[in-house]
């Protein structure tokens, strides 16, 4: 047997296992009940913004249609980050208008702390003592009338002290389409979740920041936003540090609670994963290994189909059922499985052009610039 047909029947083994594992997870994910009872606690829903002009009104508008679900006091506060762009006007106009709301001026930007844990930080400094849960929402979340109460209510049930329903991910130009699929199928297929909930190992954890609940005392005991002042994936930094003083905590399917559009075409995508990806892999090599697995599991059997290999063929049906089955799950559009290997290859590429740029020391976000080795 030649060497393309070993690594052929190698990719298409792995590729048959992965949706084997997707077929599981489908099964067993949490999903938050829409008809739970209104929670009666307190509650505090954070939300930090810089520039979000264009959206964060319906955001936060949002947010308080589903305050409007629970039976207990909810405090909606929104901290402004030094926005240039005439988010602190809008909001200042929500807050006219609604005494749940409370929006707070942003301190400057601390040594040794990233923006977003900073943001976040302070707005859990500013909950009132009595608050018993707390839920982060970014500015680019669409909540559901029942977001809040099904989440809440998630929490609570599954007995786990940190949950993420991860909002249905809106996709409408090319790049979007190809990439932002890959956001829950990337854990769908390789975390095994039911375990993961119980496991220390950082390597079993996955969370969200566009939606997430925390118990207050657990968020608290875990040092909250600063024990990961310094972290790019401050969400999955999170988890780990629940998971470290104790806690428990898992990613949940949100399709039906929440909806989110992180990004606005070519540009805004890959800005916005040029980020983070550099730190989504722990190393250089690790992420070189990861990108290695990937094109052996999801690229090379497609090709070697191409060729007439029947494993090659196997392989990449696999590849495509399996990102299918998350696609339907998740409100995606399930056609566009077909382009799995072209999603896997520019997600590939994603990833070096991050490394590159971090090297040079030109990554940016949200006006601020990104330092070599820090983002």
């Amino acid at each position: 047997m030649s060497g393309p047909d070993v690594l052929a029947r190698a990719g298409a083994a792995l590729s048959l296992a992965s949706l084997g594992l997707v077929a599981h997870n489908l099964r067993v994910i949490r999903t938050p009940d829409l008809d739970a009872p209104a929670p009666t606690e307190h509650i505090a829903v954070l939300l930090p913004v810089r520039d979000e002009a264009s959206q964060v009104r319906t955001c936060v508008e949002a947010v308080l249609r589903a305050a409007d679900s629970c039976a207990g006091p909810v405090d909606v506060l929104v901290l402004d980050d030094g926005s240039t762009d005439g988010t602190a006007e809008i909001l200042a106009d929500l807050a006219a208008s609604d005494e749940r709301l409370t929006v707070l001026t942003g301190a400057p930007l601390p040594p040794g702390w990233l923006g977003k844990p900073w943001a976040c930080h302070q707005l859990a400094a500013a909950a009132a003592p009595d608050t018993r849960v707390l839920v982060l929402v970014d500015a680019d979340v669409t909540l559901r009338p029942a977001a809040l109460s099904a989440t809440v209510d998630l929490l609570r049930s599954s007995g786990l002290d940190l949950v993420c329903p991860y909002p249905r991910q809106l996709a409408t130009t090319w790049s979007e389409r190809l990439v932002q699929p890959l956001l829950q199928w990337s854990w769908m297929s390789t975390l095994p979740l039911r375990p993961a909930e119980r496991s220390g190992r950082p390597s079993m954890s996955a969370a969200n920041g566009q939606l997430l609940c925390v118990d207050a005392a657990a968020y608290r005991l875990a040092g909250g936003h600063a024990a990961v002042r310094d972290e790019v994936l401050e969400d999955i930094a999170l988890l780990r540090a629940v998971k470290r003083s104790g806690g428990r905590g898992v990613v949940a399917d949100g399709t039906a609670v929440a909806t989110c559009r992180m990004y606005d075409g070519w540009p805004a995508l890959r800005d916005g994963y040029g980020k983070s990806l550099w730190s989504a892999f722990g190393s250089p090599g690790a992420a070189a290994g990861v990108l290695a697995l990937l094109m052996l599991v999801h690229v090379g059997p497609p090709v070697a189909a191409l060729r007439g290999s029947r494993a090659g063929l196997v392989g990449y049906a696999a590849s495509v059922a399996a990102r299918a089955l998350v696609a339907r799950r998740t409100g995606g559009r399930v056609t566009d499985a077909w382009a799995h290997p072209a999603s896997v290859l520019l997600l590939e590429a994603l990833v070096v052009d991050s490394f590159r740029r971090r090297r040079r020391g030109t990554l940016q976000w949200k006006g601020r610039a990104v330092a070599p080795g820090r983002a």
